[in-house]
């Protein structure tokens, strides 16, 4: 057997740089970069490996740990999970910033490797800096909190462990059903010691999408649910484009007649000006979908995880009172709710019900009434985005950047607060991969990081990120790594002076306003902010603008410009587009308020009589 001698930090990036996808009958690296900021746990052993490899696999530096993870996960889901990035860090709080965007990446499905620093497996110098000690058990540091928000995890005590555990990574990164993060511990020591490994370890591996495919009995008996049907809706989720069935999706609902909801992380299965799509559903959908969902006869679940926000707090989907079918690759979420459960990867699927349902169409009233309930949506559409007096809202804000956007290639990215219901509800995504939403986590701070893993995706695009005040203060630093990178993004600034999205709701259970908008009675006096300033300071090109009709002007500046720019407007943290759904939120039983007993009652209490249970 023939052996190369490397550390294993060494081979740990060459077998990385050895790993390679096919797309589309093109062959690509796995493995599109690795963002790493270097510290004592990383620097010297893997920061030297990764210096010998990096026209192979290139470095990218970050300015915090939690946004370099974010841009990598945005990476992964514009390219649809075909490509990923590594993230690797320090120990300590390097390590620890990148707990919550791994929880992200798992509650999203969404593949990332991360290469946290690690103690010494030897312990001479303990406790070494930054390392936390637990008193019952020496064997657990900070690191241990990546267990569970990782769908594989390991932690080297010898080198020659990469050889078994690698390939297992891999395995975990590249499936359609185990995706998601992957955590492995690098201890410095374990870095830096030598191992002979074979050669073979490091030949070039290529990936290919395996699809599963459904068992025959079920999927006859979910061919028979579908043509007992007269008024089935299809529910598109993130299933729907991870496994390449954007296509087949369209196919179906056109030679059947069946309307098509869309959850955030669906949008783009059809086009918005398809007639078949009737837009996104649940509490940030619109009045179309749902009020489709509420009279369907037949629901048919797609890829779907089927979330709270998603189901209308299983009022909307998920109720009972409609059969439903769940189509997923995943055992666990094709089980869910009570609903027939389809395990199969989606395209798969609708290549095999197109055998069993040829020449079953929907009722043809089905589809009229369709079209009345997205004729009524476009209307509220209309009134929603209209200039008006007034601070303007989100929503109008967001019919300008409609306005001035190429929707063909262009993309929005969004993440929390109100901009994924007003994104999801008002940007008509006419290609499938235009709308780009953090909505399973709804991690604040996602979206500037988010949109540069969008851009290095997808570069011919112009990536607009709106964001919140709020979420900017949170995590604005990869504005820099913007520029650095020349990985230029359009960034929409909306000051509604504090969290409005919450104050909406904290006023909806008939509360008094407070600790959310910044003049609302919040300890302490904040000063009016400046984002233009403090975008311009970290070298994006921005302005300030006064009034919504200077806007368009602006937005065409941003798209002129040929490095990131920043614009940012005030807009007020009332108005929201309604789209007929409810929410379940924890609203006291015992109040001093009158208010607040009245909304548990009204909204609450008759919202539940909607819940199966």
């Amino acid at each position: 057997m023939t052996t190369i001698k490397l550390t294993a930090a060494q081979a740990m990036v060459r077998y990385l740089a050895a790993q390679h996808v096919e797309q589309d009958g093109e062959i690509k690296p796995l493995f599109a970069g690795v963002w790493a900021i270097f510290g004592h746990g990383n620097v010297p052993a893997l920061g030297e490996a990764l210096h010998g490899v990096r026209e192979q696999l290139p470095t990218y530096r970050g300015h915090c740990e939690q946004s370099m993870a974010h841009a990598a996960i945005a990476f992964a889901k514009q390219t649809r999970r075909q490509q990923m990035m590594v993230v690797s860090s320090s120990i300590g709080p390097g390590a620890t910033n990148m707990v919550t965007p791994a929880a992200l990446a798992h509650v999203n499905r969404l593949p990332v490797l991360f290469l946290p620093g690690d103690t010494f497996m030897h312990r001479r110098p303990d406790p070494v800096l930054q390392q936390v000690e637990n008193f019952g058990d020496p064997n657990i540091n900070a690191n241990d909190c990546f267990k569970p928000v990782s769908r594989y995890f390991d932690r080297f005590t010898k080198p020659e462990q990469l050889i078994t555990s690698l390939p297992q990574a891999i395995a975990v990164l590249t499936d359609a059903e185990l995706c998601g993060p992957v955590t492995l511990c690098m201890p410095q020591d374990v870095q830096a010691e030598s191992y002979d490994y074979p050669l073979s370890f490091f030949e070039t591996t290529v990936h290919r999408t395996q699809r599963l495919g459904a068992d025959h009995e079920q999927l006859a008996r979910v061919a028979a649910l579908i043509k007992e049907s007269k008024k089935p809706v299809l529910v598109a989720g993130g299933g729907v484009h991870y496994s390449g069935a954007v296509d087949a999706v369209r196919a179906f609902a056109k030679q059947h007649g069946v309307p098509v909801v869309e959850t955030s992380a669906g949008k783009g299965a059809l086009n918005a000006s398809d007639p078949l799509n009737a837009g996104g559903i649940g509490v940030v959908g619109a009045s179309s979908a749902n009020a489709l969902a509420a009279e369907a006869d037949l629901l048919l679940t797609v890829g779907a995880r089927l979330s709270d926000f998603t189901t209308g707090s299983r009022t909307a989907l998920s109720n009972s009172r409609v059969q439903q079918v769940n189509i997923n690759v995943a055992h666990f979420d094709a089980n869910k709710h009570g609903a027939v459960a389809l395990r199969s990867d989606a395209r798969r699927a609708f290549d095999e019900l197109q055998h069993l349902l040829q020449g079953w169409k929907s009722e043809a009233s089905w589809l009229d009434r369709v079209a009345e309930c997205k004729r009524i949506w476009d209307a509220t559409i209309a009134e929603a985005i209209a200039p008006g007096e007034g601070v303007p809202s989100d929503a109008q804000v967001t019919g300008a950047i409609v306005a001035s956007a190429d929707l063909s290639k262009d993309v929005l990215v969004v993440a929390a607060g109100s901009m994924p219901a007003e994104g999801m509800k008002l940007w008509p995504a006419e290609h499938s991969r235009g709308y780009h939403s953090e909505y399973g986590f709804s991690c604040m701070g996602y979206e500037i990081a988010g949109g540069i893993g969008v851009k290095m995706a997808q570069p011919d695009a112009e990536v607009y990120v709106v964001v919140g005040d709020g979420s900017y203060l949170m995590l604005n630093s990869e504005i820099a790594s913007s520029v650095a990178l020349d990985q230029k993004i359009i960034l929409v600034v909306l000051d509604n002076r504090g969290f409005g999205c919450i104050n909406r709701l904290q006023s909806g259970c008939g509360q008094e306003a407070f600790n959310n908008l910044l003049d609302d009675g919040t300890a302490g006096t904040t000063p009016k902010i400046d984002f233009a300033a403090h975008a311009r300071s970290l070298g994006a090109i921005s302005e300030h603008v006064d009034a919504l009709d200077a806007l368009p002007a602006a937005l065409e500046r941003a798209r002129a410009a040929s490095s990131t720019y920043c614009v940012t407007i005030d807009t007020n943290a009332v108005d929201s587009t309604d789209g007929g759904s409810w929410w379940q939120v924890g609203i006291p039983q015992v109040s001093t308020r009158d208010s607040v007993i009245e909304a548990e009652r009204t909204w609450q209490s008759e919202g539940k009589k909607e819940q199966p249970f």
